[in-house]
């Protein structure tokens, strides 16, 4: 006989109460207070609800009915992976290192897997994330089970890696809970382009963190393609910080799930860091996809710059929340924020809300948001030279996307996007 589901945050207790002592770093103290320090925080707070000013416009009461109850699972045989984009290229099913699939071994950084090095981690696991104050930061803290730990050198140039998540179909609703730690150091450089997919009939919830250290003057470029199941729901956490002089350059295409939640918390913390945060959402009938960014200028001459792009056929709902906060001490701050939709359909939404909180004088600051259909007067002059209808749309929403992708310097990183891009509209009408 099938063991009931539990549902909501009960469900997800009731899991870290049966595999704590299963769950990696099980015998180490200081991984264990992690564990139930988030536990605590996750009982006390429980899913989100819309009553919170953060997660006012995206409901997870289906995330939390849906009964994520599995025990860890064996790794089946993975199906055909999706070309790669660098020279190397780690693996995770459900959430869990696939040694087998990846390939790391000539990297010129140090790349492994989080549970099999955790006992090395304490000054790096939780020292960017914040489990008391972000709920589904507080669950991946609680039952992470792997994750990707990268460190590349100082000076040096670490190329293109490719981070893979595949989630799979199982006959119970599947969650799995990534911990990824990525640091550079001093004038070292990277590209990570992460793709995450799964089946089309697989029904998951894929719940990352990132914590992202970048030194100073070291550049890392970080591409993420989400393109999960239909049926899946995704809600990333990602924390960064950017040291004197450094670049932290982010894009984010989402453009799969049913429900995807994309949360960014970016701290300029030496001067002249920059921080670019920019991206792209691509959605169709019946998906709900939300980018909330917190951008935290915490030293003077900094510069950031975020453009987000959203696309919405049928009946969608996309959401925009964008904030940047300047502290007093970041003088000669210059930030730039612009959220731009476009509707495809008089049944899609867009919620929409860049706020600044300016602490300091001197500063060059700047924000807007705008709505609009596709310009019938631009759709005629292309029908009207033979184009059909859903190769002229096609072309017009790719040109409305090209801004934000064209913003992104890593040629592999770009054509990665562009191929993602292109071809949409056809697959969505």
């Amino acid at each position: 006989m099938t063991a009931p589901l539990h549902t909501g945050a009960e469900g997800f207790l009731h899991r870290f109460d049966g595999l704590r002592t299963r769950l990696p770093g099980a015998r180490l103290g200081w991984v264990q207070q992690l564990r139930e320090q988030a536990a605590e925080s996750f009982r006390a707070q429980g899913f989100p609800t819309r009553r919170a000013e953060a997660w006012h416009y995206t409901d997870l009461r289906q995330v939390a009915d849906a009964g994520f109850d599995e025990p860890l699972s064996i790794l089946g045989a993975a199906k055909t992976l999706p070309a790669p984009h660098g020279a190397w290229r780690a693996v995770f099913q459900d959430g869990r290192f696939r040694d087998d699939l990846s390939s790391l071994d000539a990297a010129p950084f140090v790349a492994a897997s989080l549970a099999a090095g955790l006992g090395t981690l304490e000054d790096r696991l939780g020292a960017l994330a914040r489990p008391a104050a972000e709920p589904m930061a507080a669950l991946n803290t609680m039952l992470f089970e792997d994750g990707l730990v990268v460190t590349v050198p100082a000076g040096v140039a670490g190329g293109v890696l490719d981070l893979l998540s595949l989630g799979s179909a199982t006959d119970r609703p599947a969650a799995f809970h990534p911990r990824h730690l990525i640091r550079l150091e001093a004038g070292a450089s990277l590209t990570i382009i992460e793709t995450a997919t799964g089946p089309a009939q697989a029904r998951y919830l894929h719940n990352p963190v990132y914590e992202i250290e970048v030194g100073e003057g070291a550049t890392l470029t970080h591409v993420r393609l989400q393109q999960e199941s239909p049926r899946a729901f995704q809600l990333g956490t990602l924390y960064a910080r950017v040291a004197a002089g450094g670049t932290y350059d982010n894009f984010t295409l989402n453009a799969g799930g049913k429900l995807v939640r994309n949360e960014i918390h970016a701290s300029l913390d030496g001067p002249k860091a920059t921080c670019h945060m920019n991206g792209a959402q691509l959605l169709r009938d019946g998906q709900h996809a939300d980018t909330t960014t917190v951008l935290d200028h915490a030293a003077p001459d900094c510069a950031s710059r975020q453009t987000y792009k959203t696309v919405l056929s049928g009946r969608s709902r996309g959401v925009f929340q964008g904030r940047i906060h300047v502290h007093q001490v970041a003088q000669r701050t210059d930030g730039y924020q612009m959220n731009q939709a476009l509707l495809l359909s008089p049944e899609a939404e867009i919620d929409s809300k860049p706020q600044l909180e300016i602490y300091a004088d001197d500063v060059k600051c700047s924000h807007g948001a705008t709505v609009g259909e596709i310009d019938a007067d631009q759709l005629f002059y292309l029908r009207a030279r033979g184009i059909p209808e859903p190769k002229a749309r096609s072309m017009l929403v790719e040109a409305f996307l090209a801004e934000a992708v064209e913003v992104v310097q890593d040629g592999a990183a770009r054509a990665a996007l562009e191929a993602a891009v292109n071809g949409w509209w056809e697959a969505a009408a």
